[in-house]
């Protein structure tokens, strides 16, 4: 699936089964949650953390999520998120190219 589908089906989901999108504010505050149920099993499964009796230990599910939110702030607000990433990517290249390389702290040990 490419971005541009995954855009398509996200909205088209949104038309059949949800009604409508909740507003851009109220997006934004479950894309925030969303990358906070990330991080918590990111921080038990690969941190120190330990995990608690029955909660989700899926990191892709939880990947999912915050891709699904994020989808649906670009929908409502015309973003097309194949253009935003190819320019993201053009702009980290031309600003970056030798940045990292540069970088001692990321030389191998």
């Amino acid at each position: 699936m490419t971005i541009r589908e995954a855009q398509d089906r996200v909205d088209q989901w949104i038309k059949t089964y949800g009604v409508r999108y909740f507003n851009e504010l109220t997006n934004m505050a479950c894309l925030t949650e969303e990358v906070g149920e990330l991080a918590r099993v990111i921080a038990r499964k690969y941190g120190e953390q330990s995990f608690k009796e029955g909660e989700s230990q899926d990191v892709s599910e939880e990947m999912a999520d915050v891709l699904w939110v994020l989808i649906c702030l670009a929908n409502q607000t015309g973003v097309d998120l194949t253009a935003a990433l190819e320019a993201s990517i053009e702009k980290k290249t031309t600003r970056d190219k030798d940045r990292h390389k540069a970088n001692t702290k990321l030389k191998k040990h």
